[in-house]
């Protein structure tokens, strides 16, 4: 019963505790706070959708480290973020910003639902036009004609 409870704890509390090296912590609490919390919205470039503060992988210990470097060189958070934009580019942001070519991205989804959704009504709308304007049946001439076309 122990050994399930210990392995209950270790896969419930294990995610918890992150990649983060003892030797990468910083002696400053507050700035250690301030790098994890900076992690937390850094994409591991190797695992893609895991941010490095979870990542096992070497470049995510990298970019820890150089997280780590710009705060104790006195860097704000902003500045900190612009040097790693800088250095591996917009993607290595878990979110990235709503600004430039990447302003096209977040608009294309939602301006291609209206689209659909746009074209979707207007072919309803026609359809029931198309059913309302459709005559009812023949006329009797029609049907005389009809019936004088396909004989006896």
């Amino acid at each position: 019963m122990r050994k399930l409870i210990l392995a209950l704890a270790i896969a419930l509390f294990a995610p918890m505790a992150g990649a983060v090296q003892p030797d990468e912590v910083l002696d400053d609490p507050v700035l250690e706070a301030r790098a994890r919390e900076l992690s937390k919205g850094l994409r591991c470039l190797v695992c893609r959708n895991e941010n490095i503060d979870e990542s096992n992988a070497e470049l995510a210990r990298d970019l820890r480290l150089f997280v780590r470097e710009r705060l104790v060189a006195g860097d704000t958070d902003a500045q900190v973020l612009a040097a790693v934009v800088d250095s591996y580019g917009e993607f290595a942001l878990l979110n990235p910003r709503a600004t430039g070519a990447n302003l096209l991205l977040w608009i294309a989804g939602p301006a291609m639902f209206l689209i659909a959704l746009g074209v979707g009504g207007a072919f309803v709308l026609g359809r029931k036009r198309a059913a309302a304007n459709a005559p009812e049946g023949l006329s009797d001439a029609e049907e005389a004609r009809l019936k004088e076309i396909l004989g006896p």
